[in-house]
């Protein structure tokens, strides 16, 4: 069976990452979307209510699943029983350190490849970084994010309103 691991903080989802994990999905058999603990990182979200933003957003994928992990990819996608693990790439700039992450996983993982996709490019600008900072400063973000993660978005911002939002 063709299963594959798309790990990632998606502090928050993004419609880049979106278009990946749908592409994915058409793929494998399979896809795990993975919320990875990153503790040097501090999260808008947390762990949980990513999964929950992500069990939202992805109901509609029966070959999705959706959990979170700490340590290793490599240890959590054999764990798992997946034999790729999936890269967005947005733009050039990306590549050079999922490159290096490739090499590496391959190393400690010699039966688990990458595989890389773009997005598409309507979306390669978006960032989730990006995303948070215009939902913090009030800009409107549904053009960049699922409604469902909008929502938190505003929950988390309470002055969208305040201060322009969406036209």
């Amino acid at each position: 069976m063709a299963k594959a691991l798309y790990p990632g903080s998606f502090d928050p989802l993004t419609y880049g990452h979106l278009d990946v994990i749908e592409r994915a999905a058409s793929l494998f058999e399979e896809v795990i979307v993975a919320v990875s603990r990153n503790a040097s990182k501090k999260p808008l979200f947390s762990v949980a209510e990513r999964v929950d933003m992500l069990k939202a957003v992805l109901a509609p994928y029966p070959n999705v699943k959706v959990d979170s992990f700490e340590g290793l990819t490599v240890n959590y996608a054999r764990f798992r029983g997946a034999n790729a693990i999936i890269r967005g790439l947005r733009a050039i700039s990306d590549f050079e350190n999922e490159f290096m992450m490739a090499l590496t996983n391959k190393k400690l993982a010699p039966t688990i490849d990458t595989v890389f996709l773009m997005t598409r490019a309507e979306y390669s600008f978006i960032s989730s970084s990006g995303v948070k900072e215009v939902a913090s400063f009030g800009g409107c973000v549904k053009e960049l994010v699922p409604p469902e993660v909008e929502e938190r978005l505003v929950k988390k911002f309470a002055t969208r309103k305040e201060t322009g939002g969406c036209e």
